[in-house]
């Protein structure tokens, strides 16, 4: 089964408020398939349906214990507050402190029709919430302060990000969203660009599971 192409800040797709699923068909079964071995692909742990042009009310995750998928997700309770360091898919190379909800209880139907009711703290809960912000048309950088958002957009504008298909980014690109990310982190930003962009992989030092970031 061939994947979804994923798409990147600046798509239209990403900023459309998504169908709720109405009826629980094959298609969607195919669909939710299809989003799944995407996210594996890419290496993310979360994938809403509009980040793929699925403008329906879906997402699938995985942390580290088998994929799930959630129809029509709702979240019906909040509770605490827990910031951490997130990032995107559709938004490669950005990764900026969020402040969230710590716990959550999400509603939504599984791929049966069956009603699931799931109790979330931390990453999941952080996870969950991230994913239905795409479900709503919300991106990662309209959870930023009005300084940064404006920043971040200025240098997306300036390096062509709009139109780089399929997460291909500079490694000058790169240097530049994570510097602007980084602002109350000195120290972290001094690393990330004291090293070398010579290579194919580097390193973000903004992540505390220091992932990598691979480039073309």
């Amino acid at each position: 089964m061939s994947t979804y192409d994923i798409r990147i800040i600046g798509d239209p797709a990403l900023r459309q408020k998504a169908d709720e699923v109405v009826d629980m068909d094959v298609t969607v079964a195919h669909m939710a398939e299809r989003m799944v071995q995407t996210m594996h692909k890419a290496g993310g742990i979360g994938l809403a349906g509009p980040q793929v042009g699925v403008l329906r009310r879906l997402f699938a995750w995985d942390l580290g214990d088998g994929p799930h998928v959630i129809v029509n997700p709702v979240i019906t309770e909040n509770d605490g507050e827990w910031t951490f360091t997130e990032g995107c898919l559709s938004v490669p190379g950005l990764s900026c402190d969020i402040t969230r909800p710590k716990q959550i209880h999400m509603v939504g139907l599984d791929l049966d029709g069956n009603e699931l009711s799931i109790e979330a703290d931390e990453l999941a809960a952080r996870l969950f919430q991230h994913e239905i912000d795409h479900l709503d048309g919300i991106l990662l950088i309209d959870h930023l302060d009005e300084e940064m958002r404006k920043e971040t957009l200025k240098v997306l504008r300036k390096t062509g990000f709009m139109s780089v298909p399929q997460n291909r980014l500079r490694p000058s690109v790169v240097k530049e969203l994570f510097a602007i990310a980084a602002k109350a982190d000195p120290e972290a930003m001094k690393s990330f660009l004291e090293q070398s962009t010579t290579g194919s992989v580097l390193q973000n030092p903004f992540s505390e599971n220091k992932e990598q970031l691979r480039l073309p």
